[in-house]
């Protein structure tokens, strides 16, 4: 599989093109690389840029900590920092809109692309997925969005109107579906460092990505317009989905320059300040689950004490709503559990999925439940259990430190299938809140701001929240959106104050409910 053989250039290349094409063809060149843009460079760098940390924050920074930012908000991990006490504290502040400057590459990849057509609809089909996704996660940040007239620059459209949210969605689904159906006529194309340019396999990611939408709006599951039961049938019946873990949309390490994990201790110095959390930790500990001697180390109390590491007492998360004081104290006395060591040793630690098997079994679990679809809610559920415990350990070495010789095993899963908390229930509400519990724990690390933003729509499980520490106003509350960024106040200001009119009475905070939570 291609990877990051063409990162550098791809960079320099799209970099020169969209500022200063005439003068590029007077620049030095290297001999041994092309002077020349291609559709694979462009493609390559729209995927980089979505796979990699900091391509939908709000906020960019070092690379092993921007790409914990959002575990930070959905409050799986610690971060014992004073640069990052915002993220950990609830002070979201404003979002960017700066990443979607990134599709300013997808018309010049068409354009590109050649006489070959099915080659061409693939980098149509690509551009409309890498669109997709960029714009959703921007709207599921701040609400409205300018999407209809966004990135028109050439057309002379400098001040673009805001969308509905709504409307977003309609026009996010109706990308998605013209995707499935370019990629189904498509061809191999170059660039692609996901899936070696297989348009089939692509055709998958596109169908899992419709179905994270369509989740998303399950408190609008009854609008006409947007046929959100209708439109998952569709395509939970009649179009290809992932199979396995194999098929997941992810990023693969490897120990090259480049390539390797983002949390890797070859130029990390901060391995000391990331701290498991209890709300992961707890839930691990209630259910019996041995994923927790995989994500998180023993404490330097318990390794004192003589307590075997593969003793469920050995490890205690700190909780994330107490204060910096408070959590010092723990760390200080030993009580408070790091990552798991893989993550800091491994230059090829697990892979990074931005679409998984396992939360699309858990999206069709809850579809089931919903009675959105016909299949079974239970056996979706126990499905998704098993591919996220299995990801886990086929993605972990075989060594002590990093499983605690508490290995899960083919054996372990069927048991922990029928333990009291996780055997599936009979009421529709123990069933959906099962299935939150167990796609928060099997997205862990995984799936950038999914955690959060499932949180927040159905409140599973519930994040903690103190006044003492919390820097959200009122103190009482989680916020559960983004400000929109004051150079749109500067620049297209009429139109984003109509937006915030529209949306929230004028009033631009971090509390506003935006139309997809409303009920």
């Amino acid at each position: 599989m291609k990877k990051y053989l063409l990162y550098s250039l791809c960079f320099l290349m799209s970099v020169f093109f969209l500022t200063d094409c005439e003068s590029f063809e007077y620049t030095n060149t290297n001999p041994n690389v092309s002077t020349q843009v291609t559709s694979g460079m462009l493609a390559t760098r729209l995927l980089v840029d979505i796979t990699r940390n900091g391509s939908t924050s709000h906020a960019l920074g070092n690379s092993y900590v921007s790409w914990l930012t959002d575990n930070m908000h959905s409050k799986e991990i610690y971060w014992l920092e004073v640069a990052e006490l915002n993220s950990m504290y609830n002070n979201f502040g404003r979002a960017s809109f700066d990443p979607l400057t990134l599709l300013n590459n997808i018309e010049a990849m068409i354009e590109f692309a050649g006489d070959n057509e099915a080659v061409v609809n693939s980098y149509r089909a690509l551009g409309h997925f890498v669109r997709a996704y960029m714009f959703w996660h921007l709207t599921m940040k701040v609400g409205d969005i300018p999407y209809g007239e966004a990135m028109q620059g050439n057309a002379g459209v400098y001040y673009p109107k805001y969308d509905r949210q709504k409307d977003v969605f309609l026009g996010l689904l109706n990308e998605l579906d013209e995707a499935d159906r370019l990629f189904a006529s498509g061809a191999s194309f170059d660039g692609d460092i996901l899936y070696d340019g297989d348009p089939a396999r692509w055709r998958k990611a596109v169908n899992v990505l419709q179905l994270r939408l369509l989740i998303c709006l399950s408190n609008r599951a009854d609008d006409p317009d947007l046929n959100v039961k209708g439109r998952f049938k569709t395509v939970a019946s009649s179009r290809p989905l992932f199979a396995s873990s194999a098929d997941n949309c992810q990023l693969v390490y490897e120990d090259r320059a480049g390539m390797k994990f983002p949390f890797y201790k070859e130029n990390n110095n901060s391995e000391q300040f990331c701290y498991s959390s209890s709300v992961v930790v707890d839930l691990l500990k209630q259910l019996q689950d041995r994923r927790l001697f995989y994500f998180a180390t023993t404490t330097p109390q318990s390794v004192s004490s003589g307590v075997s590491s593969s003793e469920w007492e050995a490890y205690n998360g700190v909780d994330p709503s107490n204060t910096v004081n408070e959590i010092q104290s723990v760390v200080t006395a030993g009580q408070a559990s790091r990552f798991n060591l893989r993550y800091y040793e491994l230059p090829d630690c697990e892979p990074h999925a931005i679409l998984s098997y396992t939360e699309q079994q858990f999206m069709l679990a809850e579809a089931a439940a919903r009675g959105w679809i016909d299949g079974n809610a239970q056996a979706y559920y126990e499905e998704g259990i098993r591919a996220a415990m299995t990801f886990t350990a086929e993605n972990t070495p075989d060594n002590p430190n990093y499983h605690h010789n508490m290995k899960i095993t083919e054996s372990y899963v069927d048991s922990y299938l029928q333990e009291d908390g996780v055997k599936f229930p009979a009421n529709i509400d123990e069933q959906i809140h099962h299935i939150m519990i167990q796609k928060y724990l099997g997205n862990y690390l995984q799936s950038p701001w999914i955690s959060f933003y499932e949180c927040r729509r159905t409140g599973i499980p519930a994040l903690p929240v103190n006044p003492l520490s919390n820097l959200n106003v009122p103190g009482d509350r989680m916020p559960i959106r983004w400000m929109y960024p004051q150079v749109e106040y500067n620049i297209n200001g009429e139109n984003v104050k109509a937006a915030v009119a529209a949306q929230f009475n004028g009033v631009d905070d971090n509390n506003g409910v935006m139309w997809i939570l409303q009920k």
